[in-house]
């Protein structure tokens, strides 16, 4: 049973994108759910069709909901939205940012659809509307941003003397899963999978788990790519269910400069590693046409592989702004998706610089869990280099280029990570410990939890999360 269920996972992992019906693939291109829907449980009443075939159609009626909820938004809803900074706003504005991607918009059943997000988006990714905005709301100080200009130059001065992991930072998470009253029928087992720490990398250590809600849980081996601490619980009528774990653990800063280095810097000597980290990963990584014809925009006729990785670097966080993101589950290709969009958040910009890298020869894996930062805590992104002779960097596309610092400093990410993080993840879309029977919810990352009873997987909607967390030495 557990080797059918893997098996299972893995196929939602490539197909979930698509089904192998092109009359139904032409209808949910045009965003004919309903349409699309009424094909697919005509063929799911086909006695004949495989368990394969049946998860598979159903998960692609499952992803088409998630869409709906992610685009909840009108016509009527966008424009009161924008009144405020556009008095005079029209259709046709919403048309012309609509074409430039600027305000995410999708057609479902015949009806325009906006992103949930859209709005605030739009002055993320839009440089005349952020100017806009500006005009009437005035410059905002971003307190992560502030708290940075000050940190990074201390992580830069603490490695100055040769030492890449330093300032350690010790921190204590509670964390908290909680599903909502009756989102389970009353006498029910509830599956849980929280986010646990890994163990094998030297920036985060010392995790010791302090207190567990349930008596009986069980801790993803540190092999698995994507950590997890399992748990389950009976659903109450009436009440909600909360998954809880309280834990403590030590993280570093990490900082390689690249660009004093004392060593010639290449990529390709370490074979095993640029066999396995250099090559298409499906259906996320994929050298497409764009993405050749993009690598060959941004390297043109350079040969340094140090600066081909500082051109990549660059030309994401230039041009791949940070926006709100609809569910990774949703999206068929996340670095194409980038690409045509021209933005995305940490996840999205982390994929499309991995695939770039990839594609010239740099071997990049991925990396992700939560930011810690005292001014915001949040899910995050971001992925790893190897560099012969150094060994596997962090690299963080989504914090990108700081310019208020100084020449040297501004490219600490290319390199350099600060040491508010939980690792979580070192791969995306692997399988989790205990096997789940259902679709996961976030089909690539594992940051939140998944959730889900015999009846099925509960989605984001059914259940809310907290991150508490406290600094031992701050």
């Amino acid at each position: 049973m557990q080797k059918i269920i893997l098996i299972f996972i893995m196929i939602t992992s490539l197909t979930y994108a698509q089904t192998i019906y092109p009359e139904i693939n032409t209808q949910i291109s045009q965003g004919n759910f309903s349409k699309a829907q009424a094909l697919i449980e005509n063929k799911l009443a086909d006695k004949s069709l495989s368990d394969k075939g049946k998860y598979d159609l159903r998960f692609q009626i499952e992803v088409m909901d998630r869409i709906r909820k992610d685009f909840k938004r009108d016509t009527e809803y966008v424009l009161n939205a924008l009144k405020k900074y556009y008095p005079e706003l029209n259709d046709e504005m919403l048309v012309a940012w609509e074409k430039d991607n600027s305000l995410e918009m999708k057609l479902i059943d015949g009806e325009k659809r906006y992103f949930n997000n859209a709005v605030p988006n739009l002055f993320r990714i839009n440089k005349e509307a952020k100017n806009v905005k500006e005009k009437v709301d005035g410059v905002k100080t971003d307190p992560l941003e502030t708290f940075l200009k000050e940190y990074i130059p201390k992580v830069y001065e603490a490695a100055a003397n040769n030492e890449r992991i330093v300032l350690p930072v010790n921190m204590k998470i509670k964390y908290t899963l909680t599903v909502k009253p009756n989102a389970v029928p009353d006498g029910e087992v509830i599956r849980c999978w929280l986010p646990y720490p890994k163990e094998t990398n030297p920036r985060q250590t010392g995790i010791q788990l302090m207190s567990v809600s349930s008596k009986e849980y069980t801790i993803a081996d540190d092999n698995n790519l994507q950590r997890t601490l399992y748990l389950e619980a009976i659903a109450k009528k009436d009440q909600p269910t909360k998954f809880e774990m309280e834990l403590s653990y030590t993280s570093k800063a990490e900082f390689v400069n690249l660009f004093k280095s004392k060593i010639n810097i290449t990529f390709d000597q370490t074979k095993d590693v640029f066999d396995e980290y250099t090559k298409e990963e499906f259906p996320q990584i994929v050298f497409s046409d764009r993405i050749k014809n993009l690598s060959k925009q941004i390297i043109g006729d350079e040969k340094d592989p140090l600066q081909k990785l500082k051109k990549i670097f660059i030309w994401v966080d230039e041009n791949t702004p940070w926006a709100s993101a609809r569910e990774y589950s949703t999206i068929p290709n996340i670095p194409e998706y980038s690409l045509e969009h021209k933005h995305g958040d940490c996840g999205i910009q982390t994929l499309a610089f991995m695939t770039i890298c990839r594609y010239n020869g740099i071997p990049a894996k991925w990396q992700s869990g939560w930011m810690m930062h005292p001014p915001e805590i949040n899910l995050h992104d971001w992925c790893e280099i190897y560099v012969d002779g150094y060994g596997w960097i962090p690299v963080d596309q989504s914090f990108g280029i700081k310019n208020y610092l100084s020449e040297e400093q501004k490219y600490f990410y290319l390199g350099g990570i600060d040491a508010y993080r939980l690792i979580v993840n070192d791969a995306f879309s692997k399988p989790l410990y205990p096997a789940k029977v259902y679709p996961r919810s976030e089909t690539i990352d594992f940051q939140r939890g998944e959730v889900e009873w015999r009846g099925g997987n509960l989605y984001f909607d059914k259940w809310n999360y907290d991150m508490d967390v406290k600094y031992n030495n701050n």
